[in-house]
């Protein structure tokens, strides 16, 4: 069955304004995220912290997924062609998962490094300039996600969420850097808890990659959509005028949208106009109860 033009047309105006305001947050992100992790490193290496400097490597990674984001964007929001007749919707499941892979590589290295050297003895304190850093970052890091988070949400993109996520594992980390240099600050003999916050540092990011990785991966390996959702869409279209019955529901998720595939039994002595307008009042009926459905495939059949 052939899309519905109208629906296309519209979303096809929608996206390119989706598109512009993902470009938008994502070139903001990643211009906050040079400035941080430059005044990260300086206050860091100023002050002799290595949790101030873990911190400024996960703003460095930040940086990196930026420049994912603007990369694929272009390419993920490209419409249908004869070589992709579903888009590719796939290369941003693709980006999400990478950028949770360099998360999830960050934290390993941040905690390695934190543990190798928890025993070694600081040649000095911690100093008071390394707070800077992270208490800028925290201010400005979660504004970032506030911000990048609703326009993921507003332009239905789980590589945008992702990036969110990303800049508020920033903040979360920068908790404990701060913590660490003036708890180290107060006591010398406490200057350990600079290795421990960043060690902390790295367990945050390892979770936050996760969580990133986790729905991506089941989108790459054609996880459908959840129990509830096939129930909405047998509710749906059972109510339709001439359908007795359906099985073989099947979806199949890109992105945060479904592909629906079903097949449906209606009075064997209708006439084949008669079917097909059935098919399209279940196709119409699916797409405009349930936005989360992107497109609809009908297979009819005689009912016994």
């Amino acid at each position: 069955m052939t899309p519905r033009r109208g629906r296309g047309q519209g979303a096809g105006r929608g996206a390119d304004q989706d598109t512009r305001q993902v470009r938008r947050i994502t070139w903001i992100g990643l211009v906050i995220n040079v400035g941080l992790s430059g005044l990260k490193f300086a206050v860091g290496i100023l002050g002799a912290s290595q949790a101030v400097i873990a911190d400024a490597v996960h703003s460095l990674s930040d940086m990196a997924t930026d420049v994912a984001v603007l990369f694929g964007v272009k390419y993920w929001s490209a419409p249908p062609d004869a070589e992709h007749p579903y888009g590719h919707r796939r290369i941003e499941a693709l980006i999400t998962t990478a950028i949770g892979l360099v998360l999830a590589g960050v934290a390993i290295g941040i905690g390695y490094g934190a543990i190798s050297t928890v025993r070694e003895l600081h040649v000095r304190q911690p100093g008071w300039v390394a707070l800077s850093g992270p208490a800028l970052s925290i201010v400005l890091k979660e504004l970032l996600y506030r911000w990048t988070v609703a326009t993921g949400r507003r332009a239905r993109s789980p590589a945008v969420v992702a990036n969110a996520w990303h800049h508020r594992s920033d903040a979360m980390s920068s908790v404990p850097a701060l913590l660490a240099v003036a708890l180290s600050r107060w006591n010398p003999e406490w200057a350990f808890l600079d290795h421990v916050g960043a060690m902390i540092v790295s367990l945050f990011i390892l979770k936050v990659s996760w969580d990133i990785v986790r729905p991506s991966l089941a989108e790459l390996t054609d996880r459908g959509g959840t129990a509830q959702d096939r129930e909405q869409i047998r509710h749906i279209v059972g109510a339709v005028a001439g359908v007795r019955s359906l099985h073989a529901v099947r979806t199949r998720r890109l992105g945060a949208q479904l592909h629906v595939d079903l097949h449906v039994q209606v009075d064997p002595e209708l006439t084949v106009r008669a079917g097909h307008d059935i098919s399209e009042e279940v196709k119409r009926a699916l797409m405009q109860k349930d936005p989360d459905i992107l497109d609809v495939v009908v297979h009819l059949e005689p009912a016994e």
